[in-house]
């Protein structure tokens, strides 16, 4: 497809044009030209938008998708429409699904589902059998399949020598293992975090120290093995504090931070409203200037929105029986871009944490392929249902005042507007 941009800010620290308006020509989906003004000469299709900004195209480390299994929650191809829509040309899938995704054949499944879309569908392996943290599964298998990360989503490993045997065996093909930093025998069967209106409220809280302690325990097992390590939705000041340390040891650990953590507190828990209930809960506000501190100093590699659609029976519930996540791909620019420099959320979402999950990264220059996501960043409005794509509507932010509009994206020669 052949498109032109017309007068689009380029956001794109590695691009000479960074922060300059342009235009750009794009033809076969290669950037073919660009420039100050150029003209229309073969009457291909111009894009005209308010305040258009154009960046590198995003990448979200941490969808849910239901299918296979809970297609009621979200399909692939909703779930993907809904991830162009929302300015992501690439997601890596969680495999909380069934079948699990712990065999190549699950793999080659949603890697064909995925196929024909604007955005890429990348599909993360589950690290250990039926995801029951016992027996590693088929890694290398998958990831010749296409898998491009191994873990068991919101499932702390608890077998430390399970660790320590995954982090030695996926050295052999160069694997990212995933480690969720919650142990569970510490949060045991809490509900948000353990503070003051946990108390004030009556709900059992999850200590901090339960994220801590796991982390700890991963980091002194990566000291000893190497391999490649990331530990997703860190939420608290001391894991930002003892991944940092990490770095500056020299490890190969790397980490992410939710949108809802990085500007919710538990303040919100108040009302018991079920969509506030995640996990790892919301913490305090200490916890949140923590984790934007760390965002803008490098030691939070990326940010994500940690999607994932809950049907309605699972979230209209008592507090204490709803099931734990929210969605978030509609909602992460515009919750963020209002706490974040854009420059830094830009970085977050785009060439390091596609570097680290071992993608390829297209500048916004001549003759590279064209990976664009298209927004507007000063755009004032209240969330609402209307704004939200996926089959289900468990929002954390619903009825909150975001900034920022993403158009769409253009990738894999789709224009998605």
């Amino acid at each position: 497809m052949n498109v032109l941009l017309k007068t689009a800010v380029i956001i794109d620290s590695t691009s000479p044009f960074h922060k300059k308006k342009m235009d750009i020509l794009i033809e076969d989906g290669i950037i073919k030209e660009i420039a100050a003004s150029i003209t229309n000469s073969n009457n291909v299709k111009e894009v005209i938008l308010d305040n258009l900004h154009v960046s590198q195209g995003w990448f979200d480390s941490s969808v849910c998708f239901g299918e296979p299994g809970f297609e009621e929650r979200e399909t692939i191809e909703n779930g993907l429409k809904t991830a162009a829509e929302s300015g992501f040309t690439s997601v890596a899938m969680n495999p909380n699904i069934y079948p699990y995704a712990d065999s190549k054949s699950i793999i080659e499944f949603i890697k064909t589902k995925g196929l024909g879309y604007a955005t890429s569908l990348l599909p993360i392996g589950n690290l250990t059998k039926n995801c029951e943290g016992k027996d590693i599964a088929e890694l290398y298998d998958m990831q010749n399949s296409g898998a491009i990360a191994f873990g068991d989503y919101n499932k702390a490993i608890s077998n430390g020598n399970l660790l320590k045997i995954a982090l030695q065996y996926a050295q052999n093909f160069d694997a990212l293992v995933l480690s969720f930093p919650n142990d569970s025998s510490i949060a045991q069967n809490g509900l948000v975090n353990e503070g003051i209106n946990s108390t004030r409220l009556g709900l059992k809280g999850i200590p901090k120290m339960a994220e801590e302690l796991q982390i700890s325990r991963d980091l002194f097992i990566l000291e000893y093995t190497g391999g490649k390590l990331h530990i997703p939705t860190i939420s608290t000041a001391t894991s930002v504090k003892l991944i940092k340390e990490a770095k500056k040891k020299g490890l190969n650990v790397t980490c992410s931070v939710a949108a809802h953590h990085i500007v919710l507190t538990d303040d919100e828990i108040i009302d018991f409203d079920a969509n506030t209930k995640v996990i790892p809960p919301l913490r305090s506000k200490k916890d949140c200037k923590a984790l934007q501190k760390g965002l803008k100093d490098g030691t939070i590699d990326m940010v994500t929105s940690d999607h994932n659609p809950l049907n309605v029976e699972h979230k209209k519930v008592e507090y204490q029986n709803a099931k734990f996540g929210t969605i978030g791909l509609e909602s992460l620019f515009g919750a963020l871009n209002k706490n974040l420099e854009l420059e830094i959320l830009i970085d977050k979402l785009t060439t390091k944490p596609k570097q680290l999950f071992g993608l390829k990264t297209h500048a916004i220059n001549p003759g590279e392929l064209a990976n664009l996501t298209l927004f507007n960043p000063d755009f004032e409005f209240i969330f609402s249902e209307e704004h939200i794509f996926s089959t289900s509507k468990n929002s954390i932010f619903l009825n909150k005042k975001l900034n920022g509009k993403v158009y769409g994206v253009f990738s894999n020669k789709i224009l998605n507007l």
